[in-house]
């Protein structure tokens, strides 16, 4: 009977919630990671306590080695790690970590960096891909696996996984989705790498699109853009930053919204047009040469909560002709 081959020696690398998925899979499939690595604390949440990050939060209760370096490109980092596996590493798994790898780094392992990224590569290299992919009106996506390389997310890909987006699907909604699917993708690419199964294929740099990092004046509203493009923004940009305007020189949330089924005729972009249905109308830019509205449901003033338009609209006496910006 032939042997099954040893686990390999894994290094991990990543920070959010995206990556844990990754990390109950490779425990699950007998191949946990000897040390973990993640960002350093941060300031989060409203009262701005320090926290750990959600992979060191798994490090932590797993009982796994965890270093928490500010900058990977630190030697005193490289040496402490190679300390911590003597016998060097087969594998570095990398998701999500937030940092540049410089080629020190990339060098150490002995079978190289495996990084998954979501998006099918090379579509959407950069920091926010899930939100990239929604915004555009993607009806799919999916997770990739990938040599690292120098460039940015341009290594050769090894095995990609598609998923349907559905299409009133959010990025906080995908994304669990996404994560879980590439934990096993990153299993099945380990285990088909060491059984010599994969053979790395080159991007098309041609056909290579970014997704550079997000940021909160990224969900501010730009009314000339159509209602479709409106409300595939707002999905990509919820929970964060979500989509924001401004009436009367104050900004307001839009909690949720859809194109509506009837256009907005010549009103200029960001015109009020009324109530219909228990929504707030708005003229947005032209789809086809022709003005589109979207229909607001709920809105959120800063300090309140979330309110249904109708509501919103009475509370605020807004009158049709009014202007978002």
């Amino acid at each position: 009977m032939r042997a099954m081959p040893a686990a390999p020696q894994l290094v991990f690398f990543g920070t959010p919630e995206f990556a844990v998925p990754t990390l109950d899979a490779l425990a699950a499939a007998g191949m946990p990671p000897a040390v973990v690595v993640t960002q350093p604390s941060r300031p989060a949440g409203r009262g701005q306590k320090t926290a750990d990050s959600p992979v060191a939060r798994w490090a932590l209760a797993q009982g796994a080695p965890l270093l928490r370096p500010e900058r990977v490109r630190e030697p005193g980092f490289l040496l402490e790690l190679a300390a911590l596996a003597p016998g060097g590493f087969d594998f570095a798994v990398v998701v999500a970590f937030g940092q540049i790898f410089p080629r020190a780094l990339l060098d150490l392992p002995r079978r190289g960096c495996i990084n998954l990224h979501a998006s099918l590569l090379p579509r959407y290299r950069g920091a926010a891909p899930i939100q990239a992919a929604i915004a555009a009106g993607e009806a799919r996506t999916g997770v990739t696996t990938m040599q690292m390389e120098a460039g940015l997310d341009s290594g050769p890909i090894l095995l990609v996984r598609e998923v349907e987006i559905g299409p009133a699907e959010t990025a906080g909604e995908l994304g669990p989705r996404l994560a879980a699917s590439g934990g096993a993708l990153v299993v099945e690419t380990l285990e088909r790498l060491s059984r010599g199964e994969i053979t790395p294929r080159p991007q098309a740099p041609e056909l290579a699109t970014y997704a550079p990092r997000l940021t909160r004046e990224s969900g501010g509203v730009d009314w000339s853009l159509s209602a479709t493009d409106l409300y595939n923004r707002l999905r990509a940009y919820t929970p964060w930053p979500g989509l924001t305007a401004a009436l009367r020189g104050s900004p307001v949330k839009l909690v949720w919204a859809v194109p509506a089924a009837s256009g907005a005729g010549d009103a200029a972009p960001g015109t009020y047009l009324g109530l219909a249905d228990g929504r707030a109308l708005i003229a947005c830019g032209p789809a086809g040469g022709m003005g589109t509205a979207l229909a607001v449901e709920t809105l959120q003033r800063p300090g309140k909560r979330p309110q249904g338009a109708a509501d919103f609209v009475n509370g605020l006496r807004l009158a049709a002709g009014e202007s978002f910006a």
